[in-house]
């Protein structure tokens, strides 16, 4: 099994936090389009002929080009790769993108699966991260596709970001359990650097990010999921029995999947490859009928922290018993002092071989992580 990956890289407005690849300029829509259609068939062998279990449009906002542009992606993607009913398609929305219309126009796709990029219900929140849409849209759009028969949704949340104090933060989380969002994202504010938040920051003109309300906006939004029933299946996601993200999921363990359109990554067990994020070199390329694309092999060190990475953050954990089948027990044996450590302060638990983060652990995944790293002179 395989998922397919592809970054549209157009946006109505530039949010202040993201650093994602992306263009708040159509005019290149077209021709882009149509060089993803051709990188699909230049790139058909890289999955090796596997089943494709789920296709994700993401970007950008792929909600703001046409239900039939997306429909001719799918299309060029099953002419060549096996694709069935049981495909997760899942499709990143704007919630301004998402009026009846354009609802009504997505049910005629084979679109199964929408994200959409809520972020709060807060209007002076939206207005200070620069978003698209309003608080009456967010609420209203998650309606609208539930009304239209779509009941495969997640909804995105952010927090730790200066206005939002934990009422606030309460009252976002109550709003998605009210309207029976059956999946939820939820990321920690991040500052990048050379986006507008970096830049407002420096300048003063904003507060820096309080990691310290982020762990405890962390731990509210952990305790409140858990109470109404949602399974917190991998550190930024949470979902009710049945509606976990099997893209996301698969990406956890390690499951290949092609990345399509410009910025966008591959993998696929031995090798990571990205694509150049430019738009213009990107289309210059694919003209050529070239992929451009930068490759690397991975060691085995690298495999290792990739998985140690992934499954980590999991309700699955990392498995001792695979890594000392798929690298040896000198990776296994590497572990033993660390984890005794972790293990000590209640940071992860280790039963029949499989490592997982505890709720306080959660909040170190990235350390803990990190210190589990193995390197080729170790």
């Amino acid at each position: 099994m395989a998922g397919i990956y592809l970054h549209i890289p157009f946006c109505k407005k530039a949010c202040h936090y993201c650093d994602f690849h992306f263009t708040t300029s159509l005019k290149d829509k077209e021709v882009l389009l149509q060089a993803m259609h051709d990188e699909i068939r230049l790139q058909k062998n890289f999955l090796e002929g596997e089943k494709i279990d789920t296709i994700y449009f993401g970007g950008g906002t792929p909600s703001v080009v046409g239900a039939d542009e997306i429909q001719r992606l799918i299309d060029t993607i099953s002419s060549l790769h096996p694709v069935s009913s049981e495909t997760e398609i899942t499709l990143e929305t704007n919630p301004d993108d998402l009026e009846s219309r354009a609802v009504n126009e997505l049910r005629h796709t084979q679109v199964n699966r929408f994200s959409i990029g809520v972020q709060s219900f807060f209007e002076e929140d939206l207005i200070w991260m620069n978003r698209a849409h309003n608080a009456a849209q967010a609420e209203a759009s998650i309606k609208r596709v539930q009304d239209a028969g779509f009941e495969n949704i997640t909804s995105d949340l952010i927090y730790g970001y200066p206005l939002l104090k934990d009422h606030k933060w309460k009252g976002n989380i109550q709003k998605m359990i009210e309207l029976q969002v059956p999946h939820i994202s939820a990321y920690s504010m991040t500052v990048e650097q050379r986006t507008a938040l970096a830049h407002f920051i420096k300048s003063g003109k904003q507060p820096a990010m309080n990691e310290q309300q982020s762990a405890e906006q962390f731990i509210i939004l952990m305790e409140s999921l858990a109470e109404n029933g949602f399974e917190h299946y991998e550190i930024s996601n949470f979902a009710q029995p049945g509606f976990y993200s099997q893209h996301n999921a698969n990406y956890w363990k390690g499951v290949s999947y092609l990345g399509l359109g410009p910025s966008a990554h591959s993998f696929n067990g031995r090798q990571r490859q990205w694509n150049i994020a430019n738009n213009s070199k990107y289309i210059k390329g694919i003209l050529e009928g070239l992929i451009p694309a930068e490759t690397e092999i991975l060691t085995k060190e690298d495999q290792f922290n990739e998985y140690i990475m992934t499954s980590l953050r999991t309700i699955w954990g990392t498995d001792l018993l695979f890594i000392e089948k798929e690298f040896g027990s000198d990776f296994k044996n590497f572990l033993v002092e660390p984890l005794a450590e972790f293990k000590e302060k209640g940071w992860v638990s280790v039963s029949d071989n499989k490592v997982i983060l505890t709720k306080e652990g959660k909040l170190f995944a990235d350390h803990i992580a990190s210190e589990l790293f193995i390197s080729a002179e170790q």
